[in-house]
């Protein structure tokens, strides 16, 4: 084969068995593509270093907002700019559950639909804990940033302490919950926070994602769009494979 494409199980502590599986694959003369976030988070420039001397891509789209291209954005349409920072909403099951709390539901109800709905895993810690999201921000930071971290380096909060009466409080004052994901070059984070309004992201609602790169030529890029599904993480798979097409041929 030519190329592998890697979807088995995240695991942000040490990428495996994901990892050795792409070691292996670049050390055999293949690309490799993932949805995976695992083996980008965990080892990103050894990964690159390996592609490089293999001289094979290593593609990474499905690792962030699923098919909505915000790798592919950074990496190329927006090569041009220098981004000094990216700020966004990267966990569609934390932002389902805060937009249904707007409406008025309590936050177990919420929760409780979001996993009817297949938003949420049976153990819900990995999204509402923040931490789904603070993968995101390693792959970020990699990418963007040439800057390695791991979830030790980084403040992580989560949603689940945020009442129904917060989010009423919120609305009263022109403002919305959200669990804001967030890179520069020297600070990295995951938080809930209150956002007014008159902020982009404040306006993404259910379980769409977002995210703002902070650029020096074109002020403030937004992009939006489905941040998980099979069919979204599918297609961020095909773009990749596709990229891989196009240069040999």
């Amino acid at each position: 084969a030519d190329v592998m494409v890697e979807t088995t199980h995240t695991n942000l502590q040490t990428g495996q068995p994901a990892l050795d599986y792409c070691y292996a694959a670049l050390d055999n003369g293949q690309h490799v593509v993932l949805a995976n976030k695992g083996p980008v988070a965990v080892a990103y420039a050894e990964l690159k270093e390996r592609a490089r001397l293999a001289e094979k891509r290593l593609l990474f789209e499905g690792t962030v907002m699923a098919g909505t291209p915000s790798i592919r954005l950074a990496q190329e349409a927006l090569a041009g700019c220098t981004i000094n920072a990216a700020r966004g909403i990267l966990n569609g099951t934390t932002n389902y559950i805060l937009t249904q709390m707007e409406n008025g539901m309590s936050y177990s109800d919420a929760l409780a639909q979001a996993q009817q709905l297949g938003y949420a895993e049976a153990d819900p810690a990995g999204d509402v804990d923040g931490w789904d999201a603070a993968g995101k921000v390693i792959i970020l930071a990699a990418a963007l940033f040439n800057k390695k971290l791991t979830l030790a380096d980084m403040s992580v909060s989560g949603i689940s302490a945020i009442t129904a009466e917060s989010v009423a409080d919120a609305k009263a004052a022109g403002e919305k919950w959200k669990l804001i994901a967030q890179i520069t070059a020297d600070s990295a984070s995951v938080q809930a926070m209150r956002i007014p309004m008159s902020n982009p992201l404040a306006a993404v609602s259910g379980a769409t994602n977002a995210i703002t790169y902070s650029t020096d030529l074109l002020g403030d890029v937004t992009l939006v769009g489905a941040g998980a599904g099979r069919l979204q993480t599918g297609f961020a798979l095909l773009s990749d494979l596709l990229d891989i097409a196009r240069e040999r041929s």
